[in-house]
């Protein structure tokens, strides 16, 4: 999944590379009056600034919808990990945000499928009567971005660091959750316009 990523990331800049480069060679002077009468508004700088790396993980929330804005899924440290990977379960998600009990913006860590594999099932402990306190990732140790992150930062810290959710922080409270998945949809997303958005401008469509 991590080599996928950066495969695709690495593969779209050679893609957008090359379409720029093919503007930058482009002397509106000599292009027909579909280029010269619009010249100032195709340059190549002008539309770079729509680009994909413009995109933030505040972008990401909104696409997301009620799920990213501070409904998400939690549990709390006194929580066993029974109950949360139970929640997990029928919420098909992969991880939840842990808070301290009766403080839900109080981020205390993580807990995620693969906490419970490494330090559960692998270790031979039950569930049932081990804390989510006990196994979580705490939050001095989380790895977070905040609403103004860009999408590709984002992603470089989750392939860099082998993760697949992130917790968005804003002034010290946690507003969100985004996962890798949610990430990769941005970045395709944003690679498909882009790409649109240059093969409009090579057609004369600016």
């Amino acid at each position: 999944m991590q080599a996928a990523i950066r495969s695709f990331v690495s593969g779209g800049n050679v893609v957008r590379a090359s379409l720029l480069q093919h503007l930058r060679v482009i002397n509106p002077a000599s292009q027909p009056s579909v280029f010269g009468s619009r010249s100032e508004s195709t340059q190549p700088s002008r539309m770079e600034e729509h680009g994909f790396e413009s995109t933030t993980i505040s972008d990401v929330m909104k696409a997301k919808g009620k799920s990213a804005d501070g409904s998400w899924l939690w549990c709390t440290t006194d929580d066993t990990v029974y109950d949360a990977v139970k929640s997990m379960t029928q919420h098909n998600v992969g991880a939840l945000v842990v808070v301290k009990p009766g403080e839900q913006q109080s981020l205390a860590g993580i807990i995620t499928e693969r906490d419970y594999l490494r330090k559960i099932i692998v270790q031979g402990r039950s569930s049932k009567s081990t804390k989510v306190g006990d196994i979580m990732t705490e939050e001095n140790k989380l790895i977070t971005v905040t609403p103004e992150t860009k999408v590709l930062r984002a992603m470089q810290l989750m392939t860099d660091n082998r993760i697949r959710h992130i917790p968005v922080i804003k002034d010290k409270g946690m507003v969100g959750m985004v996962s890798i998945g949610d990430v990769v949809r941005a970045v395709v997303t944003e690679h498909r316009e882009e790409l649109d958005r240059l093969n409009a401008f090579i057609q004369g469509g600016y």
